[in-house]
């Protein structure tokens, strides 16, 4: 009988997820001229996508969202020139999902391509997609959950970034393009899971990066036409350092002095492995 009673009970929930309404949201802004923003993007959960949007327009959201659990976020400040955009749950329920359809709730984010942006992304149990190549980024700060993000640089960043943080915890992480980021100084901190981090692009500058990985796998996909020098504090990993030549207590491309152009990396693992490919 009890297990009878139980049966309704996971029967009725079930349906009770599957009656959740669907609201379609919309929100933008006209360029008018802003030479820069800020966005912060908070995104709970689901499926989310930034790219470079059209000329004469600042940014773009649309989305389709569980009403009953979860809320929109857009609040433009033109005092301050900032933008938080978004979707964060609804009180204190928390999320309760009974199918990876309900977490779907997909948003499409277009960010003016002729503004300085200053981004930082707080992404939860999110599937993401960020296309930064063509902006002008000139500060990236993101925060991942249990998520599975690529953010990529496909094509040169239009502007000087001063440095990129990225914070992922149990998450699937790669970045894609790095040479074309532009960014001065870039860090990595990551908890469990994959980190891919890839340096390929069109290097103009030299760049600072540095990695702390807890418990996970790192792929450093480097360029052959920067000099690279990599120095490290492992702990319980494996390395294999394909390509690089040990000098003291660092790896360094056998170019390293000559090249134009190099990379830094200092890099701080505990269990797991690093993995080094090469690329164009």
């Amino acid at each position: 009988m009890k297990a009878v009673l139980l049966g309704l009970a996971l029967l009725a929930w079930a349906s009770a997820g599957q009656a959740q309404t669907r609201r379609p949201f919309t929100t933008f802004r006209q360029d008018h001229g802003e030479p820069r923003l800020a966005v912060r993007l908070e995104y709970a959960a689901g499926n989310v996508r930034v790219s470079p949007g059209p000329e004469n327009r600042l940014y773009r959201m649309d989305l389709s969202y569980d009403e009953g659990r979860y809320v929109p976020l857009s609040d433009f400040d033109g005092q301050s020139g900032s933008v938080l955009l978004g979707l964060r749950p609804a009180g204190e329920g928390g999320m309760r999902t009974v199918s990876r359809e309900q977490l779907s709730q997909p948003a499409t984010v277009s960010l003016s391509p002729k503004a300085d942006l200053a981004l930082d992304l707080a992404l939860g149990a999110v599937d993401a997609d960020v296309e930064l190549g063509g902006l002008r980024v000139t500060d990236l700060r993101v925060k991942t959950g249990a998520s599975h993000t690529v953010i990529r640089f496909s094509h040169p960043n239009g502007s000087r970034c001063q440095g990129a943080s990225i914070t992922a915890g149990a998450a699937d992480v790669a970045v894609l393009g790095l040479g074309n980021s532009r960014c001065d100084e870039i860090t990595f901190e990551g908890g469990i899971g994959k980190l891919l981090l890839d340096f390929s692009g069109d290097w103009t500058s030299s760049s600072q990066v540095e990695v702390k990985l807890a418990m996970g796998e790192l792929t450093l996909r480097l360029p052959r036409k920067v000099g690279v020098r990599l120095s490290m504090d492992k702990f319980l990993s494996s390395f294999s350092p394909a390509g690089l030549v040990r000098r003291g207590n660092v790896f360094e491309s056998p170019d390293y002095v000559r090249a134009q152009h190099h990379l830094d990396l200092d890099l701080t693992t505990a269990m797991g492995g690093v993995k080094v490919e090469w690329g164009e």
